[in-house]
């Protein structure tokens, strides 16, 4: 596994840089493989991140569209994260509404939700797809998409899509996730990290190596996993743990 942290000064420059190197690896996975496949993240981070890219010129008609995790509400609730996405990024941007695949909330529960998710990666994917991009977050308990710690979702290994309870988060709404299999299979993982709120999960993450029951982000290992970090974010980390500050 290859691990970069970046360090930027903040929340804004995040964004910036963050859009910027999503359009530079749906470029190159385009140039070699004729598509992207990416999956986004909900959250305030992305969401600043999605309304710069909604001006950048990428290649939207080729490039697919998926969701880490969901909330399960209807699309258009303020908490979706479809519903922030298609506010922030699929609706100003023109994205081809082909190209788009939302968690299937009309099914009857999240279990089934997942299982109607997990056909549709598998139709659209194959059996074990593999992500240009992934994006993700990180939670003040160290969570990732919805994978979140002691929960029976952080140990689903023969599925590409399953469900979590609503964890410590607001509104107490079950969830519909991918699983390690998926985003350890990503070509590319980017985690978007901002906040003071964040610092103490995010030094367990990056120098501790604590356990998936305890930290889940910390069992995220792609081939190549970026951190792109702002400065509060980054302000508990030890200097060796950062690679860069463009």
């Amino acid at each position: 596994m290859s691990r970069t942290v970046i360090v930027v000064k903040n929340a804004q420059t995040l964004a910036e840089d963050g859009a910027s190197l999503f359009e530079a690896i749906v470029d190159e996975a385009i140039q070699e493989r004729q598509r992207a496949v990416v999956a986004l993240s909900g959250g305030s981070t992305p969401e600043k991140m999605f309304g710069i890219l909604a001006q950048r010129p990428v290649k939207w008609e080729q490039t697919l569209l998926f969701f880490s995790d969901e909330r399960f509400v209807p699309l258009h609730d303020p908490v979706s994260n479809y519903g922030m996405a298609n506010r922030s990024l699929l609706g100003p941007a023109g994205v081809p509404s082909d190209n788009v695949f939302p968690v299937p909330i009309g099914a009857a529960s999240a279990s089934a939700a997942a299982v109607e998710y997990e056909a549709i990666l598998e139709l659209e994917l194959g059996a074990t797809p593999s992500f240009d991009l992934i994006l993700l977050g990180l939670g003040d308990d160290g969570h990732t998409a919805s994978l979140f710690p002691w929960t029976a979702a952080l140990g689903v290994q023969d599925h590409l899509v399953t469900w979590s309870p609503s964890g410590t988060l607001p509104p107490p709404v079950d969830r519909v996730t991918f699983t390690f299999p998926v985003l350890n299979t990503a070509r590319k993982v980017v985690f978007l990290v901002s906040g003071a709120k964040k610092a103490v999960a995010l030094r367990s993450v990056l120098e501790d190596e604590p356990p998936c029951e305890e930290r889940p982000a910390a069992c995220v290992k792609a081939a190549d996993v970026l951190w792109l970090l702002d400065e509060e974010a980054a302000s508990l980390l030890s200097p060796s743990t950062v690679t860069g500050r463009p």
